[in-house]
């Protein structure tokens, strides 16, 4: 984090941390401390370090007031958190003069409606995902698109995946990975109880209601953030964010390098 910082410092940028990650550091005697709000409203950049869940934390808050995201990856994937540690001193120098990709993402706003009312809502950067209990069996979902009944699933929960999303669990589910540029979602069943229930590619312009039919326990999740305990009747309601998230990446980033590194693809040969 001192590293950063202190990178950041050369090139001319005045620097301000997150609150907790200030304090977690030490670095708050030396560097002035803000709350993620607060970074959104006073700050031009956003250089986040740690692993992808960090990334997904910071592009939910920052997203809306469009600060752009440099990511620094300190966690074990980094699909998200390109540049490495120990190379910030020579890809942040160039970034900082203009010189990067810009990389826009789209998120989604999920909503849980019981009766008339909205009982929770969230911005969800990677996925939804609806899951059944801890203890209990499978859960039922009516699954409609655009208002168009779609099938009844008895499974252990539906994911509905970004772009972003398809290299998480949606792709641990069996669904396919979309390339970033795509406006679409992926829609996964967790292992169906009927075998032609199969992922299905949507526009990322539908909206899709997900009623839980039965099932004790059920859950529903918008990346790390959670409601336990959904109710027989409770739709869940997912669609397009107004917001999206701007990530810079250096120059000569692809991401087809990036699938190749973090999948352990053959590389082959030129």
């Amino acid at each position: 984090m001192l590293a950063v910082a202190e990178c950041l410092e050369r090139n001319g940028c005045q620097v301000a941390m997150e609150f907790r990650a200030a304090e977690m550091t030490g670095l708050n005697s030396r560097y002035p401390s803000l709350e993620m709000v607060e970074i959104g409203e006073q700050c031009d950049l956003a250089v986040v370090v740690g692993g992808d869940g960090t990334m997904l934390g910071a592009a939910r808050t920052l997203a809306p007031a469009k600060v752009p995201l440099i990511g620094i990856n300190q966690g074990r994937l980094g699909f998200i958190t390109d540049i490495p540690l120990g190379r910030i001193c020579e890809a942040l120098p160039p970034m900082l003069r203009g010189a990067y990709i810009e990389d826009h993402r789209s998120m989604m706003l999920g909503q849980v409606k019981r009766g008339e009312s909205t009982v929770f809502e969230a911005l969800a950067f990677n996925d939804i995902v609806i899951n059944r209990g801890s203890t209990a069996g499978m859960v039922e979902l009516r699954i409609e698109v655009d208002g168009h009944f779609v099938s009844n699933q008895r499974a252990d929960g539906l994911i509905v995946s970004t772009s972003t999303g398809s290299t998480a669990y949606s792709l641990s589910a069996g669904g396919p990975l979309l390339h970033p540029s795509v406006a679409g979602w992926v829609m996964v069943p967790i292992a169906p109880h009927t075998l032609s229930n199969r992922p299905i590619v949507l526009n990322d312009s539908s909206e899709i209601t997900i009623e839980v039919v039965s099932g004790r326990k059920a859950s529903a999740n918008f990346d790390t953030q959670s409601l336990s305990s959904l109710q027989p009747g409770d739709r869940i309601v997912v669609r397009r964010s107004e917001h999206e998230a701007l990530f810079l990446h250096p120059q000569g980033w692809n991401y087809f390098d990036t699938l190749r590194e973090k999948l352990h693809w053959n590389s082959g040969s030129n």
